[in-house]
């Protein structure tokens, strides 16, 4: 049941404009930016952070990392976006965080999306069957909505980017 996907799934086309995005969800979007291979690259310490006690052996620099090559797997396809709220905070995803969408990876059974129900623009778990597909939140109180009703899943969330000040 990895790939069952009901014939109702609507997927943004991935060629679509990302900007088409402002205009299905009106003042909810707003400095999508593209990633890029130009970026900076920022120095790596190679080896593990201890959570208990430190190793002195892990105290060298080996060589930088561009974090596009670490958490970008198509950066034609990918965007960033800001999450508001808290419906995904039980999937560790929490207001204020940035997210990495991949519109190149297919959509699968428990994935974390990024869809467009109506004008809301809205992140959410999907669960998919081989008789229906919805979207879920991660924190009580949110009702699953039914993703062959009026939604188109835009991406795929790779990864989570959170600023801990």
């Amino acid at each position: 049941m990895k790939d069952a996907r009901p014939e109702r799934l609507r997927l943004a086309a991935r060629d679509r404009p990302l900007a088409e995005l402002a205009r299905l969800a009106p003042g909810r979007v707003g400095g999508a930016r593209r990633a890029s291979a130009d970026d900076a690259q920022i120095p790596w310490f190679d080896g593990s952070v201890a959570a208990g006690f430190p190793s002195p052996a892990d105290d060298y620099l080996e060589r930088s990392l561009n974090l596009n090559d670490l958490l970008i797997q198509h950066p034609d396809t990918s965007f960033f976006v800001r999450v508001a709220g808290d419906a995904m905070a039980g999937a560790g995803i929490f207001d204020g965080d940035l997210l990495i969408v991949d519109r190149m990876l297919p959509p699968r059974h428990n994935d974390v999306v990024v869809a467009v129900a109506g004008e809301e623009f809205l992140v959410r778990r999907l669960h998919l069957s081989p008789d229906r597909a919805c979207l879920r939140a991660a924190q009580p109180g949110y009702a699953d909505l039914q993703a062959e009703t009026d939604v188109e899943i835009w991406g795929v969330v790779s990864s989570v980017v959170r600023s801990l000040r």
